[in-house]
């Protein structure tokens, strides 16, 4: 039973990575659930053991990408760190390192980053996104609001602003990153990056 089990998530994951790849090289529009089962060296049939649909596979991997990078910045923001802005810029050039080591991940950033315009089927999914972009950008606060509480920032400061200026500091790497990864050297570059937003923020 447990050898089924894993098998069975072992062909799940092998149609999620079969289809970041066409979507990414096709569109999502333009993919089909036969394209995705070909690719995928399974049935029609295992397709849908697993999934209803070609929308529910687009979203579990937006959900795969998602949870992963929630649970763990939960773990990192319950741990009680004396310097919390740098706990924070550890973590974001750590997801930067990740990213670098996982081409699925890299695949499914660039199409929800990049790629995808939610239009049409999509559209429907637009929202549910944005509310998890919403649940990362409060738990970058959840950083600022520790930061005040141990005076490394003034009490003054807007957390969710700097909790935002971060978020469109990092997905400007990110895109510059993704469009053209020769411009950058993720081991070099973005981590001295990511220290140089930090400490206009510690002045």
């Amino acid at each position: 039973m447990r050898r089924t089990k894993e098998e069975s998530e072992e062909t799940k994951n092998t149609i999620l990575n079969t289809s970041i790849k066409l979507f990414s090289q096709k569109g999502y529009s333009r993919t089909t659930l036969c394209e995705i089962a070909k690719e995928s060296h399974v049935t029609r049939g295992a397709i849908y053991w697993h999934f209803k649909n070609k929308l529910e596979i687009f979203d579990a991997l937006y959900e795969r990408l998602h949870r992963p990078f929630v649970q763990m910045i939960l773990e990192d923001i319950s741990k009680d760190h004396p310097e919390p802005l740098i706990q924070l810029q550890d973590i974001c050039i750590q997801l930067f390192l990740d990213l670098e080591k996982d081409s699925h991940k890299r695949q499914a950033i660039s199409l929800f980053l990049i790629k995808c315009d939610y239009t049409g089927e999509l559209k429907a999914y637009r929202r549910k996104h944005n509310e998890r972009k919403t649940q990362s950008m409060n738990l970058f606060i959840l950083y600022f609001k520790k930061a005040q509480e141990k005076n490394k920032i003034s009490k003054e400061e807007n957390p969710y602003l700097m909790a935002l200026s971060i978020n469109c500091y990092m997905k400007g790497i990110l895109i510059e990153y993704l469009s053209s990864p020769e411009s950058l050297i993720a081991q070099k570059d973005i981590p001295k990056l990511i220290k140089l937003f930090f400490r206009g923020i510690k002045g």
